[in-house]
């Protein structure tokens, strides 16, 4: 009885040993970019930041990271406006510069705008592409909206876009009382299918791997076929595995009891989401407080101009009239 029982427990040792080694090995072994575009380092965005000149704010979150605030000043604010500001959160391998297209078309509405970009991202610090967890992300995105509050803003507007939708849910969720309303662009709980191939074995076995043994190396890539791939470095596109593990979207639901004005819109040329499926996260939202907008002639990342402008119409009759 005692051999059979050290044979098993050999057995299972050398299982679990050889376990391991695949994974190290995987977890190691060189990855193969499709994207030329490798981004910038951790020490480069500093460097970046220190020198960026335009209007903009850095903060110190709990945890002592900085943090990078793009600003959008309004030539003018009327007194029914001062007190308001719009929150950006941007989406997935972005960060706060591409969103001048709705930055300056709502500063020229008169309202204040600010674009944080995640940790990781952007001109914040952080390693590249990657958060060390949900609770974390969470509390970057809670913070960033306690900052704006402590500039003297007593109505914080946060729009997300994309992954930014997640963002507002999740801020949401955490400091419901210091957000006045949402704005939530081309998301949903369920994406267009076809749109990104499923990962093989092996694909999923070097991510786990990865997500094991080096959890804050770079390991996933973010493409999908006919994608357009910017040149500007400070988009993302190389992720770590806890990143992208790290939030169940469609688990994401606003608190029952908050009924803040929301505006949910979807392009109707958006490629990643279907109008139908925006419509079923719209009609999940709580409260009585909630419009939604198909945006003309838009992509999922491309919005034209009106379509800012309609929003801009939409944040003064909901909170400047």
């Amino acid at each position: 009885m005692k051999k059979i029982i050290k044979r098993i427990l050999y057995s299972i040792f050398f299982l679990v040993l050889a376990i391991v080694i695949i994974g190290l090995v995987l977890a190691f072994l060189p990855t193969t970019w499709k994207i030329k575009n490798k981004g910038i380092t951790t020490e480069e965005a500093a460097e970046l930041r220190q020198k960026f000149t335009g209007p903009h704010h850095v903060f110190t979150t709990s945890d002592g990271e900085t943090l990078f605030l793009r600003r959008w000043n309004p030539d003018s604010v009327e007194p029914a406006k001062k007190n308001i500001a719009v929150l950006i959160f941007h989406g997935f391998t972005a960060y706060s510069g591409p969103y001048s297209m709705a930055g300056i078309p709502f500063s020229k509405g008169g309202y204040t705008t600010f674009g944080l970009d995640y940790r990781g991202h952007g001109l914040s610090g952080g390693n590249r592409g990657d958060n060390p967890g949900k609770e974390r992300w969470i509390a970057d995105l809670a913070e960033s909206v306690k900052y704006i509050k402590g500039l003297g803003f007593s109505k914080v507007i946060v729009l997300g876009h994309s992954l930014g939708v997640a963002a507002a849910i999740c801020a949401s969720d955490a400091v419901p009382n210091d957000i006045a309303g949402l704005v939530l662009l081309s998301g949903a709980y369920e994406g267009r299918k076809g749109v990104s191939k499923p990962l093989t074995f092996f694909q999923k076995a070097k991510l786990l791997s990865s997500a094991v043994f080096r959890p804050s190396y770079r390991a996933v890539e973010y493409y999908r076929e006919g994608m357009i791939v910017s040149d500007d470095t400070l988009f993302n596109f190389r992720y770590t595995p806890r990143f992208v593990m790290m939030l169940d979207v469609k688990k994401l639901r606003l608190p029952a009891d908050m009924n803040i004005p929301v505006l949910v819109g979807v392009g109707d040329k958006d490629e990643l989401f279907e109008i139908d499926k925006v419509k079923e996260f719209y009609d999940l939202i709580p409260g009585n407080k909630k419009e939604f907008l198909i945006m003309k002639n838009a992509t999922h990342a491309k919005i034209p101009l009106e379509d800012w402008e309609e929003i801009v119409a939409w944040l003064n009759k909901t909170f400047a009239s």
